[in-house]
C-alpha cells in the first residue's frame, strides 16, 4: 500500500518537538502507548546507521558520584567513556564486544594485548604464564593447593584479615594448611614482621594476603618464604597494579579484577611456568592450570566483556606513566585522608597501625559511634556514597583505588572537616 505524501501521522513525526518512545525510558514509552491509542504508522524497515556516543556527547562528569566502593569499585571515566564508544561495533567489525566468538581473530586480538600490556605494567618475566580465569579470587583459594600441592604436602599461610582466614580454611581441604601467623586476636590491626612467626621448613609454599580490603592492612614489605621449595603466593586483589611488584620473587601471584583493573567476572593469574602441571588428581577440570595454560586462557568461553575492559584499564595506566606514578598519586590520596582522621582531635580514628596502613581501603570509625549512620546519609547526599564499612566490623571505610581521583578524596576530606565543625 503506497504512503501518502502528506498525513496525520508524518506532519506529527515532522513536528520538532516530539520524541521518539525508542529514546525514552520504558515508562515513558508505556505512557507514550496509553495515551495515542489510535495512533497508526505505517513503518518500513530501514538498516539505520549506529549512533556511537562520543566522550563530547555523553554527560559531564559531575553527573556521576563519587564511590567509594570496595568492590566492583569505580572505573576511569574515560575508559569508560570508550568502552560505551566502541560498544555497538567494535572498531568496524560489526558486532559488539559482547557478541564475539571469543575464538575468533578479533577477541584473540584483545586479549592478546591485554595480556602484553599487563606484563609491561609489571614487567612480568617469560617464565611466567599470566591466565584469565573465572570465579573471583575466592576459587583460587581451592585451586592453589591442588595445584601446588599433594594432600600430605604442608603449606603455611600469614593470616591478617578476612580474606586470609578464608583462603587458610579452604586449604585446609585439600592439603597440610599450617596458620603460622594470626592478627585476629588484635583484630587485623597488624601485619607481622618477617621474624615474628615460624615456618615449616618443609612447607610447599606460604600464602599471604597483600591488602586486607575489609580491615585495611597493607603489607609495605613481603614475607620470606622458608619452606623447602620457597613458593610465595600472595593474593593481591584488592592492590593489584596500585604500584610496582618484582613478579619474580612469587611463585603465583592472583587477584579479582573488580577493584582496579576491571569489572567483577574476570581474575589473573601470573604464575611461574614451572609449577603448572602437577595438579592433584581430584583437581576438577576448570581449576587446573595447566588446561588454562595450555589454552591460553581459552579452554572455555572466557568473561570476554570482563577482560576487553581489563585490556582498557592496562592501555589506560600505561598511558599515566605506569605503576610508578600510579603509585605516587595513590600515596598521595591516602596520606591527605589519614592526616585528616590523625589531625581530628580524636573525632575520626583509623584502628590500623600506622605502619601498615593500606593505600587503596581506608577504615575509620568516629568517636561518636552514634554519629556514623548520619556521617554515611549526609555524605550520599553530597555525592560520595558507599563509604559503610563492611557488615562485620561497621565504621565507616573509603576505598581509594587507582580509579577515585584527588577531587574525590579532597571533597570527602573537606566533608569529614565540615561534619566535625558540625558535630564535635
Amino acid at each position: 500500500m503506497a504512503a501518502s505524501t502528506s498525513t496525520p501521522n508524518s506532519l506529527f513525526l515532522k513536528n520538532s518537538s516530539f520524541n521518539p518512545p525508542s529514546k525514552r525510558n520504558f515508562c515513558e514509552r508505556f505512557l507514550f502507548m496509553k495515551k495515542a491509542p489510535s495512533l497508526s504508522i505505517t513503518c518500513t524497515a530501514v538498516s539505520p546507521s549506529p549512533v556511537v556516543s562520543s566522550p563530547s556527547q555523553s554527560k559531564p562528569s559531575q553527573d556521576r558520584v563519587f564511590n567509594f566502593a570496595a568492590g566492583p569499585a569505580t572505573l576511569p571515566e574515560n575508559v569508560i567513556l570508550k568502552a560505551q564508544s566502541e560498544l555497538f561495533n567494535w572498531r568496524n567489525s560489526g558486532m559488539s564486544i559482547m557478541e564475539m566468538s571469543h575464538r575468533g581473530k578479533e577477541f584473540l586480538s584483545v586479549i592478546q594485548k591485554a595480556e602484553s600490556d599487563l606484563r609491561a605494567l609489571l614487567q612480568v618475566p617469560g617464565d611466567y604464564e599470566v591466565l584469565f580465569l573465572q570465579g573471583g579470587a575466592t576459587t583460587q583459594f581451592a585451586a592453589i593447593p591442588l595445584n601446588l600441592c599433594k594432600p600430605e604436602d604442608s603449606v603455611d599461610y600469614v593470616v591478617t584479615g578476612s580474606w586470609g582466614d578464608k583462603a587458610f580454611k579452604e586449604a585446609q581441604k585439600f592439603c597440610k594448611a599450617n596458620l603460622v601467623w594470626s592478627g585476629k586476636s588484635e583484630k587485623y590491626t597488624k601485619v607481622p614482621l618477617v621474624d615474628e612467626f615460624e615456618q615449616d621448613p618443609d612447607a610447599k609454599y606460604l600464602h599471604f594476603c597483600a591488602n586486607e580490603t575489609i580491615h585495611g592492612v597493607e603489607f609495605k614489605n613481603y614475607p620470606v618464604p622458608k619452606g623447602k621449595d620457597k613458593i610465595l603466593v600472595a593474593d593481591m586483589s584488592s592492590n593489584f597494579c596500585s604500584k610496582p611488584v618484582d613478579v619474580s620473587k612469587f611463585g603465583l601471584i592472583y587477584a579479582g579484577a573488580q577493584k582496579n583493573v576491571g569489572p567483577s567476572g574476570v581474575t589473573i593469574v601470573i604464575i611461574r611456568k614451572d609449577l603448572i602441571g602437577n595438579a592433584q588428581p581430584i583437581t576438577p577440570v576448570m581449576l587446573d592450570y595447566k588446561i588454562h595454560a595450555d589454552n591460553k586462557s581459552l579452554y572455555n568461553t572466557p568473561p570476554c566483556f570482563a577482560i576487553y575492559m581489563c585490556g582498557l584499564v592496562f592501555e589506560d595506566l600505561l598511558e599515566q606513566g605506569g605503576l610508578e606514578a600510579i603509585e605516587k598519586r595513590n600515596l598521595k590520596k591516602a596520606t591527605i585522608l589519614y592526616d585528616t582522621i590523625d589531625g581530628s582531635g580524636g573525632f575520626y580514628r583509623c584502628p590500623v597501625e600506622k605502619s601498615v596502613r593500606s593505600l587503596m581501603n581506608v577504615p575509620f570509625t568516629l568517636e561518636k559511634s552514634d554519629l556514623e549512620a548520619k556521617f554515611i546519609q549526609e555524605a550520599e547526599k553530597e555525592r560520595m556514597v558507599q563509604l559503610k564499612g563492611h557488615r562485620s566490623v561497621g565504621g565507616v571505610r573509603a576505598s581509594i583505588y587507582n580509579a577515585m581521583p584527588l577531587a574525590g578524596v579532597e571533597k570527602l576530606v573537606a566533608f569529614m572537616k565540615d561534619f566535625q565543625a558540625k558535630h564535635a
